[in-house]
């Protein structure tokens, strides 16, 4: 399952990553990690002292990488509008859900602040980062004047974390694409709208 290459740590944090984002904390036991990662239990506490710690590595690998994707198409070229929906429109396994938004689900993990925090850092970076492109849109005049970026930012977020939900509810990828889509039309340019 993971690269040869991979150091024992390394397949730990991997293997923790994707169970956590298929059962949550609780369903995502030690045994389940290491025979996952092909490694021993000895293995696993050299490198982590326990269960909370190697969850706490995996939580904050799968939140910067959710920070990575979407500076790869919020800090590209473009428009605000054309980076925003580019975000938007990115490529997600929309019926598996957002690993990071998943753990926000999770009650041990909300209850932890430990591991609650790097999820939360997470989401208000990406808000933050919206909000960013969002008012470089209102500075150039290319979005309404009306809109805030703040709320703007929230709305994006909410509506892919809405989506996920609506779609894992369904089954479909349908409910996700249609928020995006009616998200978009409330967004467009004030140029491409007349």
């Amino acid at each position: 399952m993971y690269s040869a290459l991979m150091s024992t740590s390394e397949r730990l944090i991997e293997a923790t990553r994707e169970l956590l984002w298929e059962r949550g904390y609780v369903g995502t036991s030690p045994k389940a990690v290491q025979q996952a990662a092909g490694a021993g239990q000895g293995s696993m506490y050299h490198h982590f002292a326990g269960k909370p710690d190697l969850a706490l590595a995996a939580i904050r690998r799968t939140s910067e990488e959710m920070g990575a994707a979407a500076e790869a198409v919020l800090g590209g070229e473009g428009t605000a509008y054309a980076r925003i929906e580019a975000y938007l429109l990115r490529e997600r396994d929309v019926l598996r859900g957002c690993p990071v938004g998943r753990l926000t689900m999770d009650p041990e993990v909300i209850a932890d602040p430990v591991l609650r925090a790097p999820v939360d850092e997470a989401l208000g970076r990406l808000r933050a980062r919206l909000a960013e492109v969002v008012r470089e849109g209102l500075d150039s005049g290319e979005l309404s004047a009306s809109l805030d970026a703040d709320e703007i930012a929230a709305t994006v977020v909410s509506t892919v974390q809405g989506g996920y939900v609506l779609a894992r509810a369904t089954g479909s990828r349908a409910p996700f694409d249609s928020a995006v889509r009616g998200l978009l039309s409330l967004l467009t340019p004030r140029t491409a709208a007349g």
